[in-house]
C-alpha cells in the first residue's frame, strides 16, 4: 500500500439543506446547534422545551426564530422537516416516536434507546411511517471513518484478527445526574461504552460471543467495564470504558499485514497511521490528518449534512450505520450491561 484513500464523506457546504427543530436544549443540543450554523448551510428554525424559558433563551442564543415550551407544538411544524432528539437517554424512544408519527425526519441523540426493544420500536415506526430516522453516532460520519472503511474493504490491513479500544471520561459522581442516575440511563456503556462498541463492531461486525466484568456505581449502574468480543470469522476485540476515570481514547486495528493506529481519541476527529509489517513508527508509515480543521464536537456537523444528503435520496435509513446495526449495538449492550449486574 503506497498510499491511503481519500474521504468521500458529504461536503458541509454546498448540497441539500433542511428545515431543522431541536428538542430539549442541553448542552449536546448547544454544541450541535452552534456547529451547525457555523459550518454548514442546514439551519435550526425551532426548539422546544418543556420550559417556555429555557426553549427562549435557547433561541436567542443560537438566532433560532422559533420557540415552543412543548415538544407537540414542535412536530405540529409545518416548516420543520427534520427532528434532533436530545433529551436525556430515557426520553428518546417517546420523543422518536411522537416525532415519526407528526411525519418528521428524525436524528437521535446516541444511545438510540435504553436497549434493544425500544430501539425495536423506533424502527418498526419509522418503517411504517415512511421517513428516515439515524441514531446519532457522530463518529462514523467523521471523514476519518470513511477512509478507514475503505481500507477494511480493500483488505488493506490483510486479515483483521484484533481490535482494541479504550474510552474513559471522569464524572464525579451525583446520583441525581444523568451518568448516575439509572431513571436516566445512566451508566459507562450507554454514554462513552456505546462508542467502544460502536468501534469494534464497525471494524468485525455483530459479535458472537461477548464476556464482560465490571464494577457498579452506589446507584446500580455500571461505572467501569472491560469487554472480550468474538467475531464469526475468530477475530477479537478488547473494549474498555469508565466513567470514573479519563483514558487517551485510543483505537487500533490489528491486521495480518498492517495496523491501524489513532494519534488521538477516535471518537472525534483525529488523525491515525498505518504501519505495515512488523515496523514500529517510521517516516515510511502512512499518515493520515484530518483537514477540515473541526476539532472536538464541532464534528457533530457532518452527521447533519450527511442525514440531508440521504433524505435528498430518498432513503429511509443511514447506508453506513442502519438502524438494524442500531439494533445490534443496542443487543450488545443489553448483554454487557446484564453480565455486569447494572440496573
Amino acid at each position: 500500500m503506497n498510499s491511503l484513500p481519500e474521504s468521500r464523506v458529504t461536503p458541509l457546504r454546498g448540497g441539500p439543506a433542511l428545515r431543522w427543530g431541536v428538542l430539549a436544549p442541553g448542552a449536546i443540543a448547544r454544541d450541535f446547534v452552534t456547529t451547525l450554523h457555523a459550518n454548514t448551510d442546514q439551519r435550526v428554525h425551532a426548539v422546544a422545551s418543556r420550559s417556555s424559558e429555557r426553549a427562549a433563551t435557547f433561541a436567542a442564543e443560537h438566532g433560532i426564530p422559533r420557540n415552543y415550551d412543548s415538544y407537540d407544538q414542535l412536530v405540529a411544524d409545518p416548516d420543520i422537516d427534520v427532528v434532533y432528539v436530545a433529551a436525556p437517554h430515557s426520553e428518546h424512544r417517546a420523543l422518536a416516536l411522537l416525532a415519526i408519527a407528526a411525519g418528521k425526519h428524525v436524528l437521535i441523540e446516541k444511545p438510540i434507546a435504553l436497549n434493544a426493544r425500544e430501539a425495536g420500536d423506533i424502527a418498526a415506526a419509522a418503517a411504517s411511517a415512511g421517513v428516515f430516522v439515524m441514531e446519532a453516532m457522530w463518529s462514523r460520519y467523521l471523514p476519518q471513518s470513511d477512509v478507514i472503511s475503505q481500507l477494511l474493504d480493500d483488505g488493506a490491513l490483510g486479515d483483521v484478527r484484533l481490535v482494541s479500544v479504550d474510552l474513559g471520561w471522569k464524572n464525579e459522581y451525583d446520583p441525581t445526574s444523568r451518568m448516575y442516575d439509572p431513571k436516566l440511563g445512566g451508566g459507562a456503556m450507554l454514554d462513552a461504552g456505546i462508542y467502544s462498541l460502536w468501534f469494534a463492531q464497525f471494524v468485525l461486525g455483530a459479535p458472537t460471543a461477548v464476556f464482560a466484568t465490571g464494577s457498579l456505581a452506589p446507584t446500580g449502574v455500571d461505572a467501569q467495564t472491560v469487554v472480550a468480543l468474538s467475531a464469526a470469522d475468530g477475530a477479537q476485540a478488547s473494549v474498555s470504558t469508565s466513567i470514573l476515570i479519563n483514558t487517551p481514547g485510543i483505537a487500533s486495528i490489528f491486521g495480518t499485514d498492517a495496523r491501524l493506529q489513532f494519534d488521538d481519541s477516535f471518537v472525534f476527529s483525529a488523525g491515525f497511521r498505518v504501519i505495515s509489517g512488523g515496523s514500529e513508527l517510521s517516516g515510511s508509515d502512512l499518515v493520515w490528518e484530518d483537514a477540515s480543521g473541526l476539532r472536538g464536537r464541532d464534528g457533530l456537523c457532518w452527521q447533519a449534512v450527511a442525514l440531508a444528503s440521504y433524505v435528498s435520496e430518498g432513503r429511509t435509513q443511514s447506508p453506513v450505520h442502519s438502524l438494524e446495526q442500531s439494533i445490534s449495538l443496542m443487543r450488545t449492550i443489553d448483554d454487557v450491561r446484564a453480565q455486569v449486574g447494572a440496573i
